[in-house]
């Protein structure tokens, strides 16, 4: 697509006296003046980024009205592939995955969209967004021009871009900006014919009737000439750190002409598992934000609404070691991960006011949160129960390990099981392999744990024809750089050097039919005191509202409790760690819980380590009114 400049000129004449040219809506690219023209008129959006997916569909307007009460003209957002085809051929756009309706509430509240629809787009989401199923051709190259991957791209947006063409701003609706992969300079593949392909692909379905565009973060990591071609408009991104006179000299070198664009202005940053949780200050948030906008740069403020990685959702990112994302995507944004004002939203709100009328009245006020208390929990079953009673669970034999991938388990926890041939003695268990965190059991008795940042070697005492187990946890695909990332148990298993053959491999995805199948299986509870029992599920009874009013929002606490997964009725929170930390509670939105007053509203954990249940009075969890996200310990 060439880059023409976009003039009102006399060749409109016959538009014009047909009447049909003012009627028209547009959005486009003035390079000579260097700005966006809205109906002809120029234009500097504000953005705010805010991922539909990791939002209950019940709070997306909720969020989108304190965005624009902020003065936001526009929002943006990444559309997660793999949150649409979980599995291959197997489309999702209902519920909370109705982007359409998404669209259509962000048209409803006159604000305008910039969409990002991969097929990459990091985000801290598993696997950056690709579906895990890619993994299964280990030889594919993903994120470049091979044929089968591209196969798999063409079939996804031949569903996904037809069903947003009508929504493009030339159509009536929102959209004004589509981007064409994300920050490709930054990884390896450089290849310019995949970016061809799918600058091709989009304007096959979208037509010119929208600005397509790149965007590379500027830095080491990233080559701009890599990640864009001439004929696609390009962005960059960077942090408040960053000079934005120095950043946008840089972005000239690589586009000498048109406007100046800032698709990620970070103001909050990436938080994972046992590190401290990340804050930026809001003073040089807003100082940075007013420079930017001063020199007439549009932006987008990444994230102003950050939410959750529900489910196994979480990405992971690798910096020597594999550091799985928090299970909260709160990243210190203007509204907080349960869509809560916060003192840098009201920061950030005076400087926009400088360049972008307030909309009339007040800023719409945090939702109202409910602490339900304290809520003792029994064991339910173990995992060796669940395994018999859930179809989803049957087993699939091999003789070797294969990954999670390789059969058909998208995400959860993998249980790898042989017959121990060997004689009775002492050794090394070896699983060079572990993607990510094994548990190992020796007639399901516990031996220990290893993770891929270890050894990957456990010293074990057996007898012949004991049952190995292991239970593999799948702790989020890294979202980052090295994509291929396939879970389970990858390589051999050794003892006393010896191979370890004839696997029986169970998949235990905890998919809502399971949980509900787990939750009818409630009378058959226990007694909370006596040895905790590794790998297994409890389950408890939260009270009602007071007075039978509606749920609300609220947060789990989770002291005492070690690593697992976690449940309120058959809608997954996330993972909790609150012995790693920094994270110590869950959001639970309102939707999780049923308001029907005669219905008893559960909450489920599966405890991989160790429950606090040896004595029944710390067998239990608590709903909070706040969350708890900075500690790195109980």
């Amino acid at each position: 697509m060439l880059r023409f400049n976009f003039v009102i000129i006399s060749l409109n004449v016959f538009a014009c006296s047909s009447g049909a040219f003012f009627n028209q809506r547009s959005f486009t690219i003035d390079y000579e003046n260097n700005v966006f023209l809205k109906d002809g008129k120029p234009f500097q959006y504000i953005s705010g980024g805010i991922h539909y997916f990791r939002i209950p569909r019940v709070y997306w307007k909720d969020r989108l009205m304190k965005m624009k009460a902020a003065g936001l003209n526009t929002v943006q957002t990444y559309v997660a592939w793999n949150f649409h085809e979980p599995r291959q051929g197997q489309y999702n756009f209902n519920n909370d995955s109705d982007i359409e309706f998404f669209v259509k509430l962000v048209n409803s509240l006159e604000l305008l969209l910039i969409l990002r629809p991969g097929p990459y787009i990091c985000a801290e989401w598993d696997l950056g967004g690709l579906p895990s199923w890619l993994l299964r051709n280990s030889s594919m190259v993903l994120r470049s021009s091979d044929h089968a991957y591209l196969s798999a791209v063409t079939s996804w947006m031949n569903v996904l871009l037809p069903k947003l063409k009508p929504y493009l701003y030339a159509n009536g609706g929102p959209i004004i900006a589509v981007q064409v992969e994300n920050e490709y300079g930054s990884y390896y593949t450089c290849d310019h014919n995949y970016m061809r392909y799918l600058q091709d692909l989009f304007q096959k379905h979208l037509s010119d009737d929208v600005i397509l565009f790149t965007v590379d973060p500027i830095g080491l990591k990233s080559d701009i000439n890599c990640g864009t071609l001439s004929s696609l408009f390009t962005t960059i991104d960077f942090g408040p750190e960053t000079d934005p006179e120095v950043a946008l000299k840089t972005l000239r070198k690589y586009q000498p002409n048109g406007p100046m664009v800032n698709t990620e202005f970070y103001v909050g940053w990436i938080d994972n598992w046992g590190l401290p949780f990340q804050r930026k200050n809001a003073t040089i948030i807003s100082t940075a934000l007013d420079k930017l906008l001063s020199m007439n740069a549009s932006v987008n403020i990444y994230m102003f609404e950050g939410g959750s990685n529900f489910g196994f959702n979480n990405g992971a990112t690798w910096a020597l070691l594999y550091l799985p994302v928090l299970t909260s995507y709160d990243y210190d944004a203007p509204l907080s991960e349960a869509g809560d004002p916060t003192e840098k939203y009201f920061s950030l709100r005076n400087v926009i006011s400088k360049y972008s009328p307030q909309p009339p009245g007040p800023v719409p006020p945090a939702l109202p949160k409910h602490g339900y208390g304290k809520v003792y929990l029994k064991k339910l079953l173990s995992v060796w129960d669940v395994l018999k009673v859930l179809p989803s669970c049957k087993p699939i034999i091999s003789e070797y390990p294969v990954t999670a991938e390789q059969i058909s388990q998208v995400h959860g926890f993998t249980i790898y099981r042989t017959q121990l041939r060997q004689k009775s003695g002492s050794s090394l268990l070896n699983i060079p392999g572990v993607r990510d965190r094994a548990t190992i059991f020796l007639n399901q008795e516990k031996q220990g744990v290893l993770d891929r940042n270890g050894l990957g070697s456990i010293g074990i005492e057996f007898k012949e024809n004991d049952i190995l187990d292991i239970l593999v946890e799948n702790q989020g695909h890294i979202n980052f750089m090295l994509l291929n990332d396939p879970k389970g148990v990858i390589q051999n298993v050794t003892l006393h050097d010896a191979v370890l053959t004839n696997w029986t491999i169970f998949p235990l995805s905890l998919d809502p039919d399971d949980v509900a199948i787990i939750l009818n299986k409630s009378d058959q509870v226990g007694s909370p005191s006596g040895p905790s029992e590794p790998a297994s599920f409890y389950v408890g009874d939260i009270p009602a509202m007071p007075d039978g009013k509606a749920p609300l929002d609220t947060f789990l606490y989770l002291k005492n409790w070690s690593k697992g997964q976690a449940f309120v009725n058959t809608f997954n929170l996330g993972r909790y760690w609150p012995a790693k930390g920094p994270q110590q509670t869950l959001y639970v939105p309102s939707s999780a819980l049923n308001g029907n007053p005669d219905f008893i509203n559960k909450i489920i954990l599966f405890e991989i380590d160790e429950a606090p249940c040896f004595n029944s009075e710390y067998c239990y969890v608590e709903f909070i009114k706040n969350p708890i996200l900075g500690k790195t310990k109980n």
